[in-house]
């Protein structure tokens, strides 16, 4: 299967994981079994969630969190062959930047980071990020850079044997980060891109 055709599927399969978003959210590794709220989850300050990276963008372009300095961050952690949770993610996050008024866009980069270098290189993120949003950025490394940057943001990933090859376990979460990489939202794959959109037209209103 070419990606072009693998990534025509997991749209496809995105609309699934929309009716089914309230129980893959329930599933969320981060949170356990604990059932969700339909609120963002705020991040408590000074929680220990952000910091130094060093990665490659679609074009392989070195990137560091210095390059996200001005800017507010939406980051989404999946990779590329995913059949449902990560596109749908990603689509919602397209939804909810165009919620927003353009002012409120232009403060944000929204940022996809593999969890799985060893398939998503830089070719594969290049053909993978436009699908969802032209402004999309798309980052990948090394295994070990890839480790590093999951620590620093508490993501949970592991491989999963699947027949001959495998799929990832991860925990599912769109972070917002300040343009200093202070944690503000996480939002839940129950979050709506609706939610979103209020959760961020209200912080942009109490902080302009």
């Amino acid at each position: 299967m070419t990606p072009r055709q693998r990534l025509f599927r997991t749209l496809l399969l995105s609309l699934v994981g929309i009716l089914l978003g309230a129980a893959i959210g329930g599933a969320t590794l981060l949170m356990g079994n604990k059932p969700q709220s339909n609120n963002a989850v705020p991040i408590m300050n000074g929680a220990n969630i952000g910091g130094a990276f060093t990665l490659v963008d679609q074009d392989g372009n070195p990137r560091t969190e210095k390059d996200f300095s001005t800017t507010y961050k939406l980051i989404y952690f999946g990779f590329t062959y995913c059949p449902a949770i990560c596109p749908t993610e990603l689509q919602k996050t397209a939804e909810a930047m165009q919620l927003l008024p353009e002012q409120m866009r232009q403060k944000i980069q929204p940022i996809f980071i593999t969890i799985d270098p060893e398939r998503d290189t830089v070719e594969v993120i290049k053909n993978y990020v436009p699908l969802f949003d032209k402004s999309l950025i798309g980052l990948t490394g090394s295994i070990a850079q890839i480790d590093d940057i999951k620590k620093t943001y508490k993501v949970y990933a592991a491989k999963v044997p699947q027949d001959d090859t495998y799929t990832m376990d991860h925990s599912s979460y769109i972070y917002f980060m300040t343009p200093d990489d202070k944690p503000v939202y996480l939002f839940r794959t129950s979050d709506t891109a609706e939610k979103m959109a209020d959760t961020l037209k209200t912080y942009f209103a109490e902080h302009p």
